[in-house]
């Protein structure tokens, strides 16, 4: 069962807003100051071409010609020095974005590389892959452009009301009690907006893993004929994204009409009152000119922030996406204790999924150091989960797991690694060189070591590729087979070199041929070394020391393979039945 990562909430959106900003401080402060006073400087104008009016209304033609010269000089070189000062503060805006940006990439791809490997397994795939490759990229689009923009924006719509508010109270009230149209339809759609975009950005989750799941259950979906019934699933996944963004532009749809016509009110108030109080020798005409050219300047601002306003709402959406991986646990309470040596004992174990019903019950099993154990049975006997709990995946519900007298829960990701080794038929090769695939598990290993790694496990196939080591195993250079990729998964294990290996049906992939081969060899490699083997080949089970034989979640049969198949149980049954298909098939 595939589980959606957590979503953080306001509070904790505007802690960590506030912890960006305190990283980079002094960029942010010279954000603050260069945009206020490129926004002061560009305030001198319109007040200058107010006093350009009343000079030219007042004074004689020869001194009116000296007063406008002048004053238009200084409007000049106040519009180059806006232009100087904002180009710096974008310059430095970009370059705070860009580094914030960095910065919240980062600390996702660490946080999700320190989840817990159980949380990992059951989070949905399409949602890690939609906040990995859509909320992150939507956030740094945002802080590189439409935050810097947004932000501008913002300073300069603050100081053009207060400049209005200050050249005349009457003409700045009246202008600012025709605004009350826009705050309303604002307050109307950050109402209903934040919950409306992080809908869509879930809605874009549930798409994305019904894809992924398509793209990689396609064999299995066309060989069960459950193509139709997929279809309709990714179809209903389509639907409920479609009306997700229905919803978000329906909002749109009343916000920008609204303010359209919010922006020629504040306009008309100051034509018409400021009229009126010229007529009657209140005001000047030069106010109410400088007035009016603040208000005309007050709709560029803000058609800014209405263009980004649904980016910005997007971006929050996708920041509270990409920090609610801070509420996932993510450290283990570690023990400073040592394991004293590698022997292993499973101490009445009883585990249940997700708070469920027990899919193991009282399981006891000690298991000696270098001991090779078989464990078998029919499907939905508890193989693997055993196998997960006894590499420290999951923790029992109840009972506990100890390696050298130390329980397995209290060993960090690490410690337990070097003790204790899982291989599953599930592998995954990176995008990247046989040698860096390997290197992943040991990187210090030198060439030697990776082909002797690579031997051990039979993958004679890295001789004939074109570029040895160095051939890049990708959608554009080599790619491999699904037993070679296991053996490959089998080779960092040979290098990762734990005392004990838990292999969950690990060459289940391979033809019997390859797989018995490649059992033989970790045979070799893995001597000296506990073995524990979730066998679905009987074969593997009769090589091993014992054989532990598990049926609904209890060990039913615990013995060597003559010691058991001469009680003619159950182990005896399933080796006869495999015994005899074999031959069969023979």
């Amino acid at each position: 069962m595939t589980t959606l990562l957590p979503v953080a909430g306001a509070a904790q959106i505007r802690q960590a807003a506030v912890n960006e900003i305190r990283t980079d401080r002094k960029a942010f402060a010279a954000v603050l100051v260069l945009n206020a006073l490129a926004v002061g400087v560009g305030l001198v104008g319109p007040w200058l071409l107010g006093k350009i009016v009343d000079a030219v209304g007042k004074s004689p033609a020869r001194d009116a010609v000296g007063t406008v010269d002048r004053l238009a000089l200084v409007i000049l070189v106040c519009t180059v020095a806006q232009i100087v000062l904002t180009r710096c503060a974008r310059y430095v805006g970009y370059r705070f974005g860009e580094r914030t940006a960095a910065r919240i990439r980062e600390r996702f791809l660490d946080r999700v590389l320190a989840l817990p490997a159980a949380v990992a397994e059951r989070t949905s795939a399409g949602d890690l892959i939609a906040r990995g490759t859509t909320d992150a990229p939507t956030i740094a689009f945002a802080l590189r452009t439409a935050a810097p923009d947004v932000f501008v924006a913002v300073i300069q719509a603050t100081f053009i009301i207060g400049a209005v508010v200050v050249l005349n109270p009457v003409l700045g009230l009246s202008s600012l009690s025709c605004l009350l149209v826009a705050t309303i339809a604002v307050r109307w759609y950050l109402r209903r907006s934040s919950a409306a975009y992080r809908t869509e950005a879930a809605s874009g989750s549930q798409l994305a893993e019904a894809l992924a799941t398509s793209v990689a259950g396609a064999r299995t979906i066309e060989a069960l004929g459950l193509a139709e019934m997929h279809s309709m699933t990714t179809a209903s996944s389509i639907d409920t994204a479609r009306r997700a963004r229905l919803a978000t532009l329906r909002l749109r749809s009343v916000l920008f009409p609204a303010l359209d016509v919010s922006y020629v009110l504040p306009l008309v108030a100051v034509l018409l009152i400021g009229g009126v109080l010229h007529n009657r020798d209140a005001v000047s005409l030069g106010t109410v000119v400088a007035a009016a050219v603040y208000l005309r300047q007050l709709v560029g601002p803000l058609d800014t922030v209405m263009l980004w306003v649904d980016g910005v709402q997007s971006a929050i959406a996708s920041y509270a996406r990409l920090e609610g991986l801070s509420s996932t646990p993510t450290v283990r309470q570690a023990i400073s204790a040592e394991p004293a040596d590698n022997r292993i004992r499973i101490i009445d174990v009883s585990y249940a999924y997700d708070h469920g019903r027990d899919v193991l019950h009282g399981v006891e099993l000690d298991i000696e150091p270098g001991e090779r154990l078989a464990v078998v049975g029919t499907s939905g006997a508890g193989k693997s989960t055993l196998a997960r709990l006894l590499a420290g995946i999951d923790t029992p519900r109840t009972g506990s797991i100890h390696v050298g007298g130390v329980p397995i829960s209290g060993l960090d990701a690490d410690r337990l690694r070097h003790h204790v080794a899982l291989v599953t038929q599930d592998q995954h090769v990176f995008h990247d060189t046989v040698r860096g695939n390997l290197l992943i598990a040991r990187p210090d290993a030198t060439d030697a070591q990776i082909r002797s790694a690579l031997a051990a496990v039979g993958a004679d196939w890295v001789d004939d590729l074109p570029d040895d080591l160095d051939t890049h195993l990708d959608g554009t250079g080599h790619r491999l087979d699904a037993a070679q990729a296991q053996q490959l998964s089998l080779a960092r294990v040979v290098l990762a070199d734990p005392h004990t290996v838990v292999l969950d049906e690990a060459t289940a992939q391979m033809d019997p041929t390859s797989a018995r081969n490649t059992e033989r060899a970790l045979a070799v490699v893995l001597e000296g070394r506990t073995v524990i083997a979730i066998a679905h080949r009987l074969q593997t089970a009769h090589d091993a020391d014992r054989v532990a034989v598990m049926a609904a979640g209890r060990i039913i049969e615990l013995g060597t393979h003559d010691d058991l198949i001469a009680r003619e149980g159950t182990y005896a049954a399933l080796w006869h039945s495999w015994h005899g298909e074999k031959r069969t098939a023979t």
